[in-house]
């Protein structure tokens, strides 16, 4: 007998994707220690003896990266540096079948909605009580809220619904006792996440309940911000505005992807909105909630787009002046509603595209950044990098927005709040000088 299997078992959770995958790791994490197994996540030490790969399906990219990291995963097994590999997320529920014949070497694959399942292989019981303890796997002062799961969307190039499942919301209840729970470890910002935030509520509530859970989770003492993520843009609640505005600690930002501006394009896509109706929601948001940071994201290269589709985003860009935009280059994805289309534009084509669209956001956020300058700005500090620390605005979330470099002549605490003024503005990130904490 090899003397390494009489240790005690420690499980590394490797995270690929998106923050809700984020979550669901960090739930798996809670729910080991509390069955007194050691678990870490994104482990370099490797001193651990058994893997379980969180994964992505979403995009090709996105893909490729979930299979190469299982695959390097499965190649320490063979090296007998692992004992066990286990798959779970959106590519396993998504590709069990053909992953389980094309890297048999994994000793089980799991689906998104598997968990006690996958606690079973790891010789844990699924513990019900534990709603809101899960282990961290950001920083202590920011997490991840997610308040619904599944999508009942139909858009044509998203493969969500086929990993996820139909919308599916969390009590009100439940989210806010996980909320205090996380606020009473040291978590001063939440970020709500779910793959459609203005759908809460109603499969549950019979009425879209954003505002109201927005409201209670606001009366949690302590919790200094709330940041919403992923906003559908059709049939918008514009009531989740007054919210915005009316609470101090819900931050005026709104993340709401709205993928093209193309009319042409978003029929085809399946967006239950037109241009002229988006045109008309920005400038109702923006009268509502003067100041708000609007950040959306784009897809370039969605079958049949045109060069007069693509000049048509650049000039709605131009006329909105988003404070934030993400670009993808579509992926065609099977099963999916645009599946049956021709995915007539090259790869590299759709890359130039997309190019384009973020060099017109490029001059946007200078010229917003710029008018920043001499202003005084609340910003959570993050880390230290380099010697350096760094924050964020209210106007800015984690890691797809700017950060803000900060220059201070005393030691700043990671996770608390300073006041700075700043000095100096790039594209994407501020400089600024501490002037209070």
């Amino acid at each position: 007998m090899k003397s390494k299997t009489l240790k005690r078992d420690k499980v590394n959770i490797i995270t690929l994707g998106c923050s809700k995958n984020l979550v669901d790791s960090e739930v798996l994490s809670g729910q080991l220690a509390a069955n007194d197994i050691d678990v870490v996540h994104e482990n370099r030490k490797l001193d651990h003896n058994i893997v379980v790969v969180n994964t992505c399906g979403f995009i090709d990219k996105a893909k490729e990266e979930s299979i190469n990291t299982i695959l390097s995963q499965v190649n320490l097994k063979k090296s007998g540096k692992l004992d066990k590999v286990f798959v779970t997320g959106c590519l396993s529920e998504r590709y069990k079948n053909n992953l389980e014949q094309e890297i048999p070497e994994v000793d089980a694959y799991f689906g998104t909605m598997e968990l006690q399942s996958l606690l079973r292989q790891l010789n844990a019981d699924y513990r019900s009580e534990l709603l809101g303890e899960r282990l961290l796997a950001t920083p202590k002062h920011y997490a991840y809220l997610k308040i619904s799961e599944g999508c009942n969307r139909t858009c044509a190039f998203c493969a969500i619904p086929l990993m996820r499942g139909r919308h599916i919301s969390r009590s009100i209840e439940d989210l806010v006792k996980e909320a205090t729970h996380l606020v009473s470890t040291g978590v001063k910002e939440i970020m709500l996440i779910a793959q459609e935030l203005t759908y809460y509520g109603l499969d549950i509530y019979k009425k879209r309940m954003l505002p109201d859970l927005l409201n209670r989770l606001a009366d949690i003492k302590g919790l200094e911000w709330i940041r919403l993520h992923y906003a559908y843009p059709s049939k918008f609640p514009l009531e989740i505005l007054d919210t915005i505005r009316e609470r101090d600690n819900i931050c005026n930002y709104l993340d709401m992807p709205l993928q093209h501006a193309s009319d042409n394009m978003l029929k085809a896509m399946r967006r239950q909105i037109t241009k002229p109706e988006m045109d008309e929601l920005i400038a109702t948001i923006r009268e509502k909630v003067p100041g708000i940071c609007l950040r959306t994201t784009l897809i370039a290269g969605f079958p049949g787009e045109t060069r007069d589709d693509v000049e048509q985003l650049k000039a709605f860009l131009r006329q909105h002046r988003f404070d934030r935009v993400g670009t993808f280059t579509y992926s065609h994805e099977e099963n999916t509603g645009a599946y049956d289309l021709s995915d007539d534009i090259p790869q590299e084509e759709k890359e130039e595209r997309a190019q384009e669209i973020m060099e017109v956001q490029q001059q946007i956020s200078f010229e917003k950044n710029q008018e920043k300058i001499g202003g005084v700005f609340k910003v959570f500090v993050d880390k230290k990098e380099s010697g350096r620390y760094l924050g964020r605005t209210e106007f800015d979330s984690v890691e797809v927005d700017n950060e803000v470099i900060l220059n201070s002549a005393g030691k700043l605490t990671i996770g608390e709040f300073v006041h700075a003024r700043i000095t100096k503005a790039y594209d994407y990130d501020l400089e600024a000088d501490v002037i209070s904490n």
